[in-house]
This record gives C-alpha cells, structure tokens and sequence, in this order.
C-alpha cells in the first residue's frame, strides 16, 4: 500500500521537467524547452526534491550541478520515458500514408552519402515524410539531439554522451586526393612528399582535433595547412591543378575528375571509423523514427 501511495505522487509531467533539468543544468534554459515558465519550473524541482530527498541540482558560481543522485537517474530516467513514449504511441507506424518531418543534422560528406538514396525511398513508399537538413559541427549536432532540436545525427561521433544512442552504419577509411600531374610518374605518395607539401583541411569550428593530426602527432610530425573548409563542395577544384594535398573520407572521393584527379593511400597510417545515425534514448519508442533509422541503414548497405 505504501508503495501505491508513493506512485499517486508522481506526475508524469515531473519526470519530464526533471529530464529537461538533468540536461540542461538550468532552470531558465529547461523551462524554455519546455515551454514553461521559470516559476512553474522551479516549482517542479521543489516536489521533485521532496518526492526523492535529494537537492538533484546544487549552485556552484552562477550555474548549477547534478548531484550524485541527479547524475545516477540520467539513464534510467531516460529509459522510463522511452517506454512511455511507446506506451502511448498509436500501435503501427504506416510509411505510406503518415505525415511527419523529421530533422536531421549531417556534413556535406553525410549528406552525398545519406540523402541521394534515401530520399529517393521516401518519394517512392512514403510521400507524406518530409526532411529538414541542417549541418554543424560534432558537439553542435549532438547538443542539438539531446535538446530535442534534431531528430537524427549522422556522423562520426567517437564519444557520445550517455543519454544518447547510435546505429553504426559503415566502416570508413581515409584517402589522399592530389593533382594527377603533380604526383610523380610512379604514382606514389611517400611520407615525405606528404609533409614537405601543403594541405587543404576539412574541417568546422568546434569539431575537435583531426583524426589525421592525431595520427601524425604519434610520428611526431606536422603538416602544413595552406587552405581550411568548413565544407567539402569545392575542395577537389582546389585540389586540380596545384600541388596541394587532401586527405579526407574516401567515400567522398568516388565522383571526383579523374582526367586531372588521382585517389592514393595516406603514406601512414590513420585509423578507419565508423559513420553512425545518433539519437536520443527517449525517442527509442518512437516508430517513426525507427523506420526512418532502418530505411537510411538499409539505403547504406544497397549503396556499398
């Protein structure tokens, strides 16, 4: 009986406050999410301190911390929504006649490699399912996810926060794009070549250090960056017709002019990765967005 008591005191809407919180860390910034007033918020915090006899965020300068307990709840907080989420969720999810828009966040690199397929898919078995793109940076894609801004990330996102979750869609490696004629007779990039000559850097503000910079910092070397890109559409007419070298996703390689363009191995070696679709553990219930996850997966495996 004590437990049934315990149950009629929580409101499902408190969780949802809560989950904002725990995220944003801010009371004014979570009732923004919400679309609540900062009154209405920091009431909720007050029951939800009371309900579980923790302070859950504390002030630390001018902003606030999770406390211990706080940071504990994240997962399963997330988890439980989820399933509520599912719960309440009309019981089939019918591409063919369903209305949605759906928010995405990918480079231009994801984008050749995501859309083409995929929105082919949607015009062909579900008419009514519309795209909103949007490109940023790592951390500014996933910060859009766990906001609720974006509804899939598609990228490389080595580390992702615990309240997110990811659908790996392919195996990655790097390659070197170079004039044809500056290559030499034998064809052959070698490590030296590579150094002595400069290089084009793709490459968004706040996107973290480069995986080829860390593979040559184990060498103990540097290169030279003559020309940085925050986009890829006009790097390989850069590339034409000067000595300057990009090493970049070998994906984005396969439409290049090969009359003047020639792809060639890194002469060291730069760990493969995995281009991923990420998304928020509380949208794990959401049909819609798990058919839109498998669609995107199986245009991928068509496409390799």
């Amino acid at each position: 009986m004590h437990q049934v008591n315990d149950l009629r005191r929580i409101d499902l809407n408190l969780l949802v406050i809560l989950e904002a919180l725990l995220s944003e860390q801010h009371v004014t910034r979570a009732a923004e999410r919400l679309h609540l007033s900062q009154p209405a918020v920091s009431h909720a915090l007050a029951r939800l301190r009371d309900l579980l006899g923790d302070p859950l965020l504390v002030r630390a300068g001018a902003g606030l911390i999770a406390t211990p307990r706080a940071l504990e709840l994240i997962a399963p907080l997330a988890e439980a929504l989820a399933q509520v989420q599912a719960l309440l969720a009309p019981n089939a999810f019918d591409p063919g006649t369903a209305k949605r828009t759906f928010r995405l966040a990918m480079s231009d690199y994801g984008a050749a490699i995501v859309l083409p397929g995929l929105i082919r898919a949607l015009r062909r078995d579900a008419p009514g399912i519309d795209l909103q793109i949007s490109h940023g940076s790592r951390e500014g894609m996933l910060d859009a996810v766990l906001n609720g801004d974006i509804d899939l990330a598609a990228g490389v996102f080595p580390e992702l926060p615990n309240e997110l979750r990811s659908t790996p869609l392919f195996e990655e490696r790097y390659a070197c794009l170079v004039d044809r004629e500056s290559l030499g007779a034998d064809g052959v990039l070698d490590l030296p070549t590579y150094l002595a000559r400069p290089h084009v850097l793709l490459e968004m503000r706040g996107s973290g250090p480069p995986e080829i910079e860390r593979a040559l910092t184990v060498l103990r070397e540097r290169r030279r960056i003559a020309v940085s890109l925050p986009h890829w559409s006009v790097a390989p007419e850069i590339i034409s017709g000067t000595d300057l070298i990009l090493t970049v996703a070998s994906r984005g390689l396969r439409d290049i002019d090969e009359r003047t363009l020639v792809v060639v191995p890194p002469p060291f070696h730069i760990p493969s990765f995995t281009f991923v679709l990420a998304w928020h553990m509380r949208r794990g219930g959401d049909q819609a967005l798990n058919w839109l996850n498998g669609r995107i997966g199986e245009g991928i495996v068509r496409k390799t």
